[in-house]
């Protein structure tokens, strides 16, 4: 007999409500396996790919592309059991003490792979008992890749086998990733054309973030500051490094010395991470900084995070960067990398911008936006005192924060102490 079994939508982030059904990857009368993946959903914070939690036949889909399925609603059925088969096909179930904790996106977590166990000597053939077969085609060499890079390329979806390598020894480096993601564009939202006016439904991210700024706005009292700075060492620095053969397989941007900058300015600065507990009437002062940087994505604004920031070598906050902002523009940033953010960088100069005043991330304490770093006639003074006008590096920081986490002298001292770090990157030996 057949045994059918529901999937219900599962809450793939924090406390979400629904999510819209972005592509099936399967249809009534196809057979699944446990983790393949089954349906693509857009929640209010990130487009996630759901694995099956059972193997068998796809009996019916409840839900269309574009529907908007509240968390805990039947998914997808899947006939779990097949004729013959005396367990019925299903995935056994355990106790749920033993039970594989399931990771959405991930499949479950399982057991390591036992050791092959050895034949017996006594079952060892003699050589003259050996019988030659004809052994099969050998397997297409694995492409060379580090793991980091293997990381990377599931987590955006690409097939390693048809990516060139670039690196040494023929080996796929992080660029040679990124370059192969294939472009994604998000599932049309439907639109209504009345006269002159085109209405637009608000859904997905969005949605979310609009509700995000909205309750920031009016909930946490802002106050922002900008500073104009020399960044002109900072830009022969980030020469200096991009050249450096560690830093070969990573894109050294302006950005990386920017939060460089900022990571060790909040070290002076603790309250600047840290968040209102309202409930407890409480300040939370974070002993990590997971720094969040705001990305555009086609499906609205996402701010994925870099969990332990702070901690972080520039090498690997470099590759961190660079597959956080991959990630971001190919729709693929998991659910886990867009909670738990501390404070946030966003970069408004890749539009040719040279401020704003940022809205925070709900329940941060600050955000810094970083304008166009552009040529600019500048006064230099040397040893002497002489001044001069020569042309430099010049960008401008804006720092927004809550004011009732900080005052206008922390909030300065972050400010002056990030440019400070710009126009003088020695001074982060300090």
């Amino acid at each position: 007999m057949t045994s059918p079994q529901q999937f219900l939508l599962p809450d793939v982030g924090e406390g979400l409500t629904e999510a819209e059904i972005l592509a099936w990857s399967v249809r009534p009368g196809d057979v699944v396996e446990v983790n393949q993946i089954i349906v693509e959903v857009e929640t209010a914070k990130a487009a996630v790919e759901l694995p099956s939690p059972y193997a068998g036949v796809v009996s019916a889909l409840h839900a269309q592309v574009g529907d908007l399925l509240p968390v805990g609603r039947p998914l997808i059925t899947i006939d779990t059991g097949a004729p013959g088969e005396p367990d019925g096909g299903a995935v056994p179930q355990q106790p749920e003490a033993e039970q594989a904790a399931l990771l959405v996106g991930y499949g479950p977590q399982g057991a390591g792979a036992g050791r092959r166990r050895r034949r017996p000597a006594h079952a060892q053939p003699h050589r003259a008992d050996r019988v030659e077969v004809n052994a099969p085609a050998p397997a297409a060499a694995r492409p060379a890749a580090k793991p980091p890079v293997r990381k990377l390329a599931k987590d955006l979806g690409v097939d390693l086998a048809t990516v060139a390598p670039t690196g040494p020894g023929n080996t796929i480096t992080r660029e040679d990733v990124r370059r192969a993601v294939p472009e994604t564009l998000p599932a049309p939202v439907p639109e209504t054309t009345r006269g002159s006016e085109t209405r637009i439904p608000i859904r997905g991210v969005r949605k979310h973030t609009a509700a995000a700024m909205v309750a920031s706005a009016f909930t946490a009292p802002h106050v922002t500051e900008f500073i104009t700075v020399d960044v002109t060492a900072t830009m022969r620095l980030r020469e200096l490094v991009a050249g450096r053969r560690e830093f070969r397989d990573v894109r050294v941007t302006p950005l990386l010395f920017f939060a460089r900058a900022f990571l060790i300015a909040l070290a002076k600065t603790p309250e600047a991470n840290s968040s209102w507990d309202e409930a407890a009437q409480e300040i939370v002062l974070k002993h990590y900084v997971n720094l969040g940087v705001a990305a555009a994505t086609d499906r609205g604004l996402v701010v994925p995070n870099i969990k332990g920031a702070d901690r972080m070598p520039l090498l690997d906050l470099a590759q961190a960067l660079a597959d956080l902002t991959a990630t971001a523009r190919a729709s693929r940033t998991s659910p886990q990398d867009m909670t738990g953010g501390t404070v946030t960088l966003t970069n408004v100069g890749v539009f040719g911008v040279d401020t704003g005043t940022p809205i925070l991330n709900p329940g941060e304490a600050a955000i810094l936006a970083v304008g166009a770093v552009r040529r600019m006639p500048w006064v230099v003074q040397d040893d002497d005192g002489n001044e001069r006008i020569e042309p430099r590096w010049v960008t401008q920081l804006a720092l927004s924060f809550d004011h009732r986490l900080m005052d206008g002298r922390q909030g300065s001292e972050l400010l002056a102490n990030t440019a400070q770090i710009l126009h003088e990157p020695g001074l982060a030996m300090l």
